[in-house]
């Protein structure tokens, strides 16, 4: 992308002004929590999925609701439980009868799955078999029913929630499904002033007014503006070293990575890297990735990505450490 290009340019100044009328609107409704709405406005313009956990009360329900009212998109929420099926999110082949002439054929009766931003709700609580279900259509953007294939309508965003203090009764998804996941958010508590401002909304009658600020092509055009930044090869290698960094023994690993990591990234990781700092430049105003924007989103990207071996369970050391060693021990 050549920065002297003035539709570039415009192109580009048009992204920051949505990206921040979007996050705008959120925050009419939501109070704090920067950085895990900038990382799901991130998601959104690089077309990829949102994995939020955290305590329940948080609002993180809250805050996907309030996205969906931000733009023109289609919003569907599914709660997951133990008993739910996969055609009761996917939907199924009901038998129909014509009035007029009495013959009897199959039809396909769509299920909550085709919107375009997907809330699912406490995504550990369902069975692996629906589980499945879903992080197939965020991959193939597509479902197949009765052996027909059936295409999900672009933009096809999937924010899910799970809790990570209750696992009694629940199914945590796979490290193979994990990774089908953009970005791992982890939503934290309020402060003492943002819980003032919380309870100012929320015990006075207080109503947001949320406006729609930006359609499904503008949003289209947005993910493919994302592609075009450059990404100098010295940077990109940079994202290379950071990923391989993650798997043990190998040419980049360090001395944490060797303790306590049985499996690093998948290449999936390299990819969130290079996106999401794509982003992070545009927001900048600028149209070449630095060194700064790829750190930036390590631990969003990659802390999803690390499978930890016994020992790092039993010290109670979590992934985010591992990262910030490997930041640190990783020359640019």
């Amino acid at each position: 992308m050549a920065a002297n290009e003035p539709a570039v340019q415009k192109a580009a100044e048009e992204f920051r002004r949505k990206f921040s009328a979007v996050r705008g609107e959120i925050g009419k409704a939501i109070v704090g929590h920067a950085d895990t709405v900038e990382g799901v406005l991130i998601c959104l313009f690089t077309g990829g999925h949102a994995l939020l956990e955290g305590v329940p009360g948080l609002g993180k329900t809250y805050l996907v609701r309030s996205l969906a009212q931000a733009l023109t998109l289609k919003f569907s929420r599914i709660q997951f439980t133990p008993d739910l099926m996969p055609a009761d999110i996917i939907g199924t082949n009901i038998i129909i009868e014509d009035p007029g002439t009495g013959r009897r054929q199959f039809e396909f009766q769509r299920g909550p799955l085709f919107g375009q931003i997907i809330l699912a709700d406490e995504i550990n609580r369902a069975t692996p078999k629906t589980q499945s279900a879903l992080l197939e259509a965020m991959q193939e953007h597509s479902v197949t029913v009765g052996g027909r294939r059936h295409v999900l309508e672009e933009p096809f965003l999937v924010m899910a929630t799970q809790n990570p203090i209750e696992q009694e009764g629940t199914y945590p998804l796979p490290e193979a499904q994990l990774d089908r996941f953009f970005f791992k958010l982890l939503v934290q508590t309020s402060n003492r002033e943002e819980l003032k401002v919380i309870l100012d909304r929320t015990t006075t009658g207080h109503k947001p007014d949320l406006k729609a600020v930006m359609t499904a092509d503008e949003i289209l055009g947005a993910q493919r503006l994302v592609q075009r930044v450059v990404m100098a090869p010295h940077v990109q290698d940079y994202a290379i070293r950071l990923t391989l960094a993650t798997h043990p023994n190998g040419p980049f690993a360090t001395e944490q990575t060797n303790r306590y990591v049985r499996w690093g990234s998948s290449p999936r990781g390299a990819q969130a890297l290079s996106l999401a700092g794509k982003v992070r430049a545009l927001l900048d105003g600028r149209f070449n990735v630095s060194f700064d924007d790829v750190r930036s989103v390590v631990g969003p990207a990659l802390r999803h990505r690390l499978v930890l071996n016994f020992e790092a369970q039993a010290e109670g050391l979590e992934a985010d450490r591992i990262l910030a060693d490997i930041l640190d021990k990783t020359p640019a």
